[in-house]
């Protein structure tokens, strides 16, 4: 008896992190053994090809096709919701959400294209559900309401404990003197400074601020980068860093670049390096922060912006969440159809950042208690396998019985 046909567009082969979350859906699907698994895989901006060579992932590879040649019984799409199409006879779109407070006409419009939502953070969910628009005629006279007209379930991105675990790690840091570090992750966005998303530049200068001028101070490891692992790419970030630098004066610790894409191996190693001792994110607005949530397996602490996606599964008893208030998005940070004009997130309090960066650093060991906490959390609530559970529990519930084919067999005459 023939399986249902599941078909997948999605940047499955992306280093980026909605090329993550596409491999575990790609992977949990295949895993309940029901369906007929294809791929079409895609492009996420500007982020590097290869995930899937340099991984060795056969499994994945084997479904990849270059085009449908057929409607497919199950389509899903795992993107931003302005490209939902309908193209399965059941149509499931997925997407990490919105960072801010306001999602675009688009968006909405593309979610009510498609049978079933999955978004990952309940954040997301809140801010689709609350975003109401008048749709209006050329003479300004309205014609519609515009909001989330179809079901959106919160679908939660769950940690590969396989991947994410304490290791003894074997990552070559002897550059960094510093036995003491904080660890930033994440592109550095479009935006002035203090303006980008993942505040890249407010994070380097409340660093410098704060331990300027003291004697054995830590050091930030930036694992960052703009558009692509270049030289050129490499320079404009250290330009960036070395600008803010010029900002503050006095006696300035130090700050890593670390550039480029790392392997999920190495990525887990540098997490897990006794150098590295907190997890510094200062973002302005978070779909989810899956960079956290692997950071959480290693029991050390999190100092984390206390707004949107990550506040799922960061427990403000266990981590360490910065307080402040929401602004207006700046016009520098600003994209067309996503990021809007009118649209707030979250700007982290100048004094309460300092005081927690003072605070994790001088009373190291009390916060590590609390993080272990964190740690048991994560491994209990928001692990690969519990997210693996849940979407084949959705799945089951929702998808429709198609017909099956049946084989025909005429008495032989």
């Amino acid at each position: 008896m023939s399986k249902p046909t599941f078909a997948i567009s999605c940047p499955v082969d992306t280093y980026s992190g909605y090329g993550a979350r596409s491999r575990d859906l790609v992977n949990a699907i295949i895993q309940t053994d029901k369906y007929e698994v294809i791929i079409l895989s895609q492009r996420w901006g500007n982020t590097r090809f290869g995930y899937l060579q340099d991984h060795n992932d056969v499994e994945i590879s084997k479904r990849i096709i270059g085009k449908l040649d057929k409607q497919p019984d199950i389509w899903m799409q795992i993107t931003v919701p302005n490209e939902f199409q309908r193209v399965g006879k059941y149509n499931i779109g997925c997407t990490a959400g919105m960072e801010t407070t306001v999602v675009a006409p688009k968006w909405l419009e593309g979610c009510n294209t498609m049978d079933l939502i999955l978004t990952s953070s309940t954040h997301s969910m809140n801010v689709f559900k609350q975003t109401k628009y008048d749709i209006k005629d050329k003479d300004g006279k309205k014609i519609k309401d515009l909001g989330l007209e179809k079901e959106m379930l919160v679908l939660f991105e769950g940690v590969d404990t396989k991947k994410y675990k304490p290791v003894t790690s074997s990552l070559d840091l002897s550059s960094i003197k510093e036995q003491f570090c904080y660890l930033t992750i994440g592109h550095w966005m479009q935006g002035d400074t203090g303006e980008d998303r993942k505040n890249m530049g407010f994070t380097v200068k409340a660093f410098l601020e704060t331990f300027k001028n003291k004697s054995n101070p830590p050091a930030l490891i930036l694992k960052t980068q703009q558009v692509g692992s270049s030289i050129i790419d490499q320079g404009k970030i250290l330009d960036k860093i070395n600008k803010i630098r010029a900002t503050v004066k006095g006696r300035l610790p130090n700050i890593y670049l670390l550039h480029g894409d790392l392997t999920d191996e190495n990525i887990n190693q540098l997490y897990n390096h006794s150098k590295v001792k907190v997890m510094l994110s200062l973002a302005k607005g978070e779909g989810f922060g899956r960079p956290l949530l692997e950071f959480t397996t290693t029991g050390k602490p999190i100092i984390a912006s206390g707004w949107s996606g990550q506040c799922d599964f960061l427990n403000p008893d266990m981590s360490i969440l910065v307080g402040g208030q929401l602004t207006d998005v700046h016009p520098s940070a600003q994209v067309k159809d996503m990021i809007l004009e009118g649209s707030k997130w979250f700007t982290p309090d100048p004094a309460d950042v300092g005081k927690k960066l003072k605070d994790s650093f001088k009373h190291y060991k009390k916060f590590v208690s609390s993080s272990k906490k964190q740690r048991r959390r994560t491994l209990t609530e928001f692990t690969y396998e519990d997210m693996a559970t849940k979407i084949d529990s959705i799945l089951e519930e929702r998808i429709p019985k198609f017909p099956k084919l049946v084989e025909l067999k005429l008495p032989k005459l």
